[in-house]
């Protein structure tokens, strides 16, 4: 049986995909026309591009064609993931010692001539943003055993991180939303059947809990919820339940039920507090739109942290919705806007209180729910202060 013989320079590639991959959950990047380079992505590192280079760069001008190629792939991955800077480590494998390193020098582009684990010694940034590579480096196996073990890790990782992504995008029977928009429709119902004894569009509103300011400052504080799924007339809950229907899905299906519960709840109140903040006493205020604001914020938070499978929707379908609503609020009378931009802030601070699955850390979770306790508390002081 014939012994599989590993060169030096791909037993060293073999090491480091090892380390970048199991240790600091690098991804691999597809690129199509690629050759003798492998590019590693992870967005939540300092370095969110590492690029393993294993052709062989023999003079000044080589590389620096090399390196241009390389940031125009960097500037496609910006516009991708909606990242104004993304910094890189170039890692060469087979690099002319001649070649003058210092004078191709970037902050956001970083050089790194490895022929031997030794060589990682050399390089401040490497030892300061992956302090363990080295020891990830200093394995007893070689050749075969080595080859087959790293593949057999790197090949577990990626199933375990395929089934994550596969359990955050798979389809899941969306009932929270389902009964939001049965609710909704019910109470209208109920409203439809009593439009003989008041005005759908004043007394009736205002008696099933239509916000108005001098109510809720008179101690109605309930209004702040209810106004949420009242709507004047047919076109302004149809176009709202629709909103719901198509939004609704997808953040219940990306985060779960319990967490999309507290979006909308929270979106609702922030919503209704911004309303209150630019309300007129005596002017009503009714509709689920600043909630489907609020999911519009969320979608685009997770779309964000998500922004390796969904740049192109989020740049392309979810930021488009978001800033045509918000200009036609701005644009046609009788629009809360105050409600709608409230409800948005609000789902943006709701989104990154609950956190996105392996996406979230402790700290900016804390963050967020102290600064929505900030929001609550001082758009409460303006509605009384005003």
């Amino acid at each position: 049986m014939a012994t599989l013989k590993i060169k030096k320079d791909e037993e060293m590639v073999m090491k480091l995909l090892h380390y970048f991959i199991t240790e600091k959950n690098y991804n691999p990047i597809v690129l199509h026309g690629a050759k003798d380079e492998i590019w590693l992505e992870n967005m939540d590192e300092d370095y969110k591009i590492i690029r393993i280079v294993t052709n062989y760069i023999h003079n000044d001008e080589q590389i620096q064609l090399d390196l241009f190629k390389t940031e125009q792939v960097i500037k496609q991955i910006k516009k991708k993931t909606f990242s104004f800077k993304v910094k890189a480590i170039n890692i060469f494998l087979n690099l002319n010692e001649g070649i003058n390193l210092e004078e191709l020098e970037d902050n956001n582009l970083l050089i790194a001539n490895i022929k031997a684990k030794k060589d990682i010694k050399k390089y401040d940034f490497l030892n300061k943003s992956f302090p363990n590579l080295m020891n990830f480096l200093n394995t007893k196996d070689k050749g075969e055993a080595l080859f087959s073990r790293l593949t057999k890790e790197i090949s577990n990782k990626n199933e375990k991180d395929n089934k994550k992504i596969e359990k955050v995008f798979k389809d899941k029977k969306p009932t929270i939303s389902n009964f939001l928009i049965y609710f909704n429709f019910a109470i209208y119902s109920f409203m439809f059947l009593l439009r003989g004894e008041f005005n759908i569009n004043g007394t009736l509103l205002f008696i099933l809990g239509a916000l108005e300011k001098n109510a809720v400052l008179g101690g109605q504080v309930i209004r702040i919820l209810t106004s949420g799924f009242l709507h004047a007339s047919l076109l302004h809950i149809l176009f709202n339940m629709y909103a719901l229907y198509v939004l609704g899905p997808q953040i219940e299906k990306f985060l779960g039920k319990k967490k999309f519960i507290y979006i909308y709840i929270f979106s609702l109140i922030s919503s209704s507090l911004m309303s209150l903040t630019f309300m007129q006493p005596g002017a009503l205020s009714v509709g689920a739109s600043g909630a489907i604001f609020g999911l519009l914020g969320s979608l685009a938070v997770f779309g964000y942290y998500y922004r390796v499978y969904l740049g192109n929707v989020l740049k392309s379908q979810i930021l488009p919705i978001l800033l045509l609503n918000l200009m036609i609020g701005l644009t046609v009378p009788g629009i809360d806007n105050g409600a709608h931009i409230g409800g948005l802030i609000g789902g943006i601070l709701a989104t990154l209180a609950v956190g996105v699955d392996d996406k979230t850390d402790k700290v900016d979770k804390i963050n967020a729910r102290i600064i929505s306790l900030l929001l609550i508390g001082l758009l409460s002081f303006l509605i009384i202060k005003k």
